[in-house]
């Protein structure tokens, strides 16, 4: 798998909402340092459990319209005429 990774600018987006949510919910502080590896622990050991989740969901959701695609197409399917054996109609 390919290792998750950020945009710079992203990155400190993240790390600045991490800063924010210690500050707002934990009444603590907590420096942009210490929140860019809380990010880096969080994107290496949970992202691929958000990421796989991700593709599974994904899976599902083009399966279904796969399926829907085959009922279309059944649906535009002409009857056959049959022939009798002796050619006649």
């Amino acid at each position: 798998m390919k290792k998750i990774a950020f945009p710079k600018e992203e990155k400190a987006a993240i790390v600045a909402r991490l800063q924010q949510y210690f500050s707002d919910e934990l009444d603590q502080t907590i420096g942009a340092l210490p929140a860019e590896f809380l990010l880096d622990f969080f994107t290496t050991e949970i992202g691929p459990h958000f990421y796989n989740q991700g593709l599974r969901d994904a899976h599902a959701a083009l399966m279904a319209k796969m399926e829907d695609f085959g009922e279309a197409i059944y649906l535009l399917e002409k009857e056959e005429v049959s022939h009798s054996p002796s050619g006649k109609r």
